[in-house]
């Protein structure tokens, strides 16, 4: 991540290094400024400071895809509903007499300002406080739960009942890599009679037998290297690796079918982390806070933002390795479940808008 960081760093640095160039020769985007952020829907004029009037044509880009051309110096009109979120590169291209000008600017296509939730605590169950937990489903009226390792503990997917939190079944991932460093296990889900489980910075990802967790097979992972979280939305895996981006796997190969990057109203959202697919939308934890975000899984927008603060009040809490990590959905009942690594309960809640 912080590779990536670095990379759109530099890349927009060389963008206004030629901004600045282009300023020098007359030739410059007056608006957008580069670095803005614009809603997505807004129609925006793209206006440029012009070394003369007279020119043959401008042509307009974004992203290397032309977007129109003029012969005069009025603006461009950007529809930024047709190019959806995310970093977009601004080129335009002035013409006269033979000779040709180039300026630049980027911004960021953003959505509306999430709706903000805030939650009702419902009821409380024990959960079990060895549970570093990574991901966290119901199914068939019990609590599926896989848990990383660390302090002692060891990665394992768990079959838990949801009143008492007892562990009534439950397999440890003994594997391990090169230097013999135990597999870190991380999120999970289930598909049909599999459960699919993965490991954090193994490239591996595991598929068991729901009923008597045996395990099935195994998977590489492709372009996304990390395991962090994963749903299943009836058709498609998706999955985090802690960046800002989600990427959309095929159930029965795994192989990655696409990719979204995740936006909210301020730029891309980074450290998705364990993942639910509830009603059309993908519920996330953002790792290190006590937030869940609901996201749009055609375009990536952030539409929700439930703040979790004051839930969990245990006054021993750690600031490190007990953040808020797991959503369960009961789509029979409409239940709503959340918890966190080591935690001592596990809650129903309510979310309403404020």
């Amino acid at each position: 991540m912080k590779i990536r960081n670095i990379a759109g760093y530099l890349a927009v640095s060389a963008l206004v290094l030629f901004g600045c160039k282009s300023q020098q020769g007359k030739f410059a985007f007056l608006t957008p400024a580069a670095g803005d952020n614009v809603t997505l829907g807004q129609k925006l004029a793209l206006r440029m400071q012009f070394p003369d009037t007279t020119i043959d044509s401008v042509v307009y880009s974004v992203d290397g895809q032309v977007i129109g051309r003029k012969q005069d110096t009025s603006s461009m009109v950007l529809d930024t509903e047709q190019i959806g979120l995310g970093a977009r590169n601004l080129v335009a291209k002035v013409y006269k007499a033979g000779k040709e000008e180039v300026a630049y600017s980027n911004i960021t296509i953003v959505p509306e300002s999430a709706k903000q939730y805030a939650f009702e605590k419902v009821k409380e169950y024990p959960h079990d406080t060895k549970a570093f937990t990574q991901g966290l489903e119901f199914d068939g009226g019990f609590l599926y739960e896989s848990t990383g390792a660390g302090d002692g503990l060891i990665s394992s997917i768990r079959k838990v009942e949801l009143e008492t939190g007892k562990v009534i079944q439950k397999k440890e991932i003994t594997g391990a890599d090169s230097k013999g460093e135990p597999y870190f296990g991380e999120g999970m889900t289930i598909v049909g009679d599999r459960i699919i489980m993965l490991t954090w910075l193994n490239n591996i990802g595991y598929v068991f037998n729901k009923k008597t967790f045996d395990q099935v097979s195994t998977f590489t992972y492709e372009n996304s290297k990390q395991g962090w979280g994963i749903c299943y939305d009836g058709e498609l895996l998706i999955k985090s690796d802690g960046s800002s981006k989600l990427y959309f796997l095929d159930p029965t190969t795994f192989k990655e079918v696409k990719t979204l990057s995740v936006y909210d109203s301020e730029g891309a959202v980074d450290s998705i982390n364990e993942l639910e697919y509830i009603d059309g939308k993908v519920y996330a934890n953002v790792y290190g806070k006590d937030v869940v975000i609901i996201i749009d899984p055609k375009t990536g927008a952030v539409e929700g933002q439930i703040n979790f603060v004051g839930l969990y009040t245990n006054p021993a809490r750690k600031p490190n390795d007990q953040e808020m990590n797991g959503i369960a959905y009961d789509r029979v009942g409409k239940r709503l479940f959340v918890t966190g690594k080591q935690w001592d309960k596990l809650f129903e809640v309510k979310i309403a808008e404020r």
